[in-house]
């Protein structure tokens, strides 16, 4: 019985192997699309371009201006004289913001009236743009305690400091707040999704498409071990593009893994049940490799959308937060992103854990059946 599975196994195996291009696309693509998530995909916001339009040129104004500089968050690239000048480089995107100091700034400050200040910001790209509102909303608000202590010093009250709360802060599991800390993980869990589910797929149709898989079925074989046979070895290849690309992003990009390594295998081989019973359950709806290839991503655009990779899912609609329920990538990426950041275990995952056996178990048994009625 399993000899007929291990030959299956076997030719499945060889049959990648000789494959070229299909060796070049199991090992160059995920070590690429770490590589662009580890170094370029960076929500870190420094260097901010910047312009000031001093219209005021006193020493507050100036000193107003040194802190922007100092700050490694802001860069001062441009000291326009008129608002279309504004314009003019904001539409070119030379600068992402504006801050002008009006005339009788100085003035204002030291008769202990609100001088207001005028911020234009780029708002193209609305996450940035909150980021930057946030950052100068934190250097003029340093600077206007500042101003107010010293007009109550010069009046009078010798040594005044600003009584309240004062915020301290630390930040768990990411003291830097790194970007490459949240995508690693998640691309590690996209890779296991989109591997076996293409492989599978198309390795299905294409013994279909050039005849083999009639030859086949006129074997002794029996249908489960037909499905066994075929899905099995492609699940073992995504579980060893994730171990490698695991071991990438610990040792090349430094991420830690903090939790129990075999927590993170047994959830990967959990996950990859799912990925190879989509693939299968794509290979029963598609006639030709261009038809399952389609299809894949199909099925990967709304679940890569719908699992909490880049969006959070708290933002979503309430209706379209069920969806999610049906996702396993979104139970994986909380299962990778909690072993590696937070070194949870299985006492906290385990309902992630029952929910990605629960629906790969179904979706390789709907799947299997539907799979072995379309031989039939």
């Amino acid at each position: 019985m399993f000899k007929r599975v291990r030959f299956l196994f076997i030719k499945e195996l060889i049959q990648v192997v000789r494959d070229k291009r299909l060796r070049i696309t199991l090992i160059f693509p995920p070590i690429f699309q770490l590589i662009v998530f580890g170094y370029a995909a960076n929500l870190d916001v420094k260097d901010i371009t910047t312009a000031i339009r001093d219209l005021d040129q006193s020493a507050d104004s100036r000193d107003l201006t040194a802190r922007f500089r100092s700050s490694k968050y802001f860069k001062i690239v441009s000291y326009p004289q008129t608002p279309k000048e504004v314009e003019a480089l904001i539409k070119k995107g030379e600068i992402t913001i504006s801050l002008e100091i009006p005339s009788g700034f100085s003035r204002k400050l030291k008769k202990g009236e609100t001088a207001a200040l005028q911020i234009i910001v780029d708002g193209t790209e609305s996450n940035t743009a909150m980021i930057v509102l946030g950052y100068m909303s934190r250097i003029l608000s340093e600077y206007s305690t500042e101003m107010i202590v010293k007009r109550l010093n010069r009046e009078g009250m010798k040594d005044f400091e600003e009584a309240g709360a004062e915020l301290e802060y630390r930040v768990w599991f990411n003291p830097n707040l790194e970007s490459r800390y949240f995508y690693i993980p998640g691309v590690i869990a996209t890779i296991a999704f989109l591997l076996p589910m293409i492989l599978t797929a198309q390795a299905i149709v294409r013994e279909r498409e050039i005849g083999t898989l009639e030859q086949i079925m006129v074997t002794p074989i029996r249908s489960w071990e037909l499905v066994l046979g075929k899905t099995v070895p492609f699940a073992l290849i995504g579980f060893i593009d994730v171990v490698m690309i695991a071991l990438i992003g610990v040792f090349w990009f430094e991420i830690p893994l903090r939790g129990n390594p075999l927590v993170l295998l047994l959830g990967s081989l959990l996950f990859l049940m799912s990925s190879v019973g989509i693939g299968l359950f794509i290979s029963t709806i598609s006639t030709t490799q261009q038809q399952a290839q389609i299809s894949t991503f199909f099925f990967m655009n709304p679940a890569f959308i719908l699992s909490g990779f880049a969006f959070p899912l708290e933002n979503m609609p309430q209706w379209l937060q069920y969806l999610t329920y049906v996702n396993p990538l979104r139970y994986f990426l909380v299962i990778i992103r909690g072993t590696f950041l937070k070194g949870v275990g299985l006492e906290v995952l385990w309902p992630q854990m029952l929910a990605l056996a629960v629906l790969g178990g179904l979706m390789v048994l709907l799947s299997s059946i539907r799979f072995q009625k379309r031989l039939k």
